[in-house]
C-alpha cells in the first residue's frame, strides 16, 4: 500500500499543529463535529432533489466513543460520507488559506492577546487539529450511493494512505489515537466523559443534530 505525502501547505501546518504551536488544543472537537454536521446537512440536502434519498431526518446524528483502554476516541456521523477522491481532496490539501497566514494571524492575536479561539474555523483547516491531541488518525468512509467504502490513515506529517475497506452504512468515522500524556498536556482528560461532554456544551451548543456519547465501561 502507498504511502501518499500532503501538499507542501498541508504538511507545513501539520507541521505546526503536532509541534502544539496552538494553545487551544480543546477545539479540535469542535472543528471535527462541525464537520460532521456538514455532511448530514450535504445529505439532508441531497435528500430535498433526490427522491431515492429516502432519508429520515430524525435518524440523523453525530455519535461519540471515547474508550480510555483503546486510548481513542471515535466521532461518527451518518452524513453524505465521502468517496475516495473526496477523502483524498479533503483531507491531503488544504483548500483555504495556507499555514503561512494562518501562524502570522494567529500570532498577531496572541501578541494582541486576544481570542484565538476562532483562528482554526476561520482558516478552513479544522481536520488537522485532530493531530495536536492524536498521533494517528485513521478515517473510514462510504458515500452515499458508493459500493465501496474507503479507510484513510495518517501518522502526521510524514503523509497518509487509503485503501478500500467493509463499512455497511453511509457516513464518516473518525478515530483519534490518543497522545500519551506529558510534563505539560494531560490528554487523557480527552477520554473522561464529563469532560467530553462540557466540551460539547461549551463548543458546540449550536449544532441542530443531537449528539450522544457511547461508553466503553472499564473494570
Amino acid at each position: 500500500m502507498e504511502k501518499k505525502e500532503f501538499q507542501a501547505e498541508s504538511k507545513r501546518l501539520l507541521d505546526l499543529m503536532i509541534n502544539s504551536i496552538y494553545t487551544h488544543k480543546e477545539i479540535f472537537l469542535r472543528e471535527i463535529i462541525s464537520n460532521a454536521s456538514d455532511a448530514m446537512d450535504k445529505l439532508a440536502y441531497k435528500a430535498l432533489t433526490d427522491d431515492k434519498v429516502g432519508l429520515d431526518r430524525s435518524e440523523l446524528k453525530i455519535t461519540l466513543t471515547p474508550d480510555q483502554i483503546a486510548r481513542t476516541l471515535t466521532i461518527s456521523d451518518n452524513g453524505i460520507g465521502m468517496t475516495k477522491e473526496e477523502l483524498e481532496q479533503n483531507l491531503g490539501t488544504i483548500a483555504r488559506s495556507g499555514s503561512l497566514q494562518f501562524k502570522q494571524e494567529m500570532a498577531r492575536q496572541e501578541k494582541a492577546e486576544g481570542d484565538t479561539t476562532d483562528i482554526i474555523g476561520q482558516f478552513g483547516v479544522g481536520f488537522y487539529s485532530a493531530f495536536m491531541v492524536a498521533d494517528h488518525v485513521t478515517v473510514t468512509s462510504k458515500a452515499y450511493g458508493a459500493g465501496q467504502a474507503w479507510k484513510w490513515e495518517s501518522d502526521g506529517a510524514d503523509g497518509y494512505t487509503i485503501e478500500p475497506c467493509e463499512k455497511d452504512k453511509v457516513g464518516t468515522d473518525i478515530v483519534l489515537h490518543i497522545k500519551a500524556n506529558t510534563d505539560d498536556d494531560h490528554y487523557d482528560e480527552y477520554l473522561e466523559q464529563y469532560r467530553i461532554a462540557d466540551l460539547v456544551k461549551k463548543y458546540s451548543d449550536y449544532i441542530h443534530y443531537p449528539i450522544v456519547m457511547l461508553m466503553h465501561k472499564s473494570r
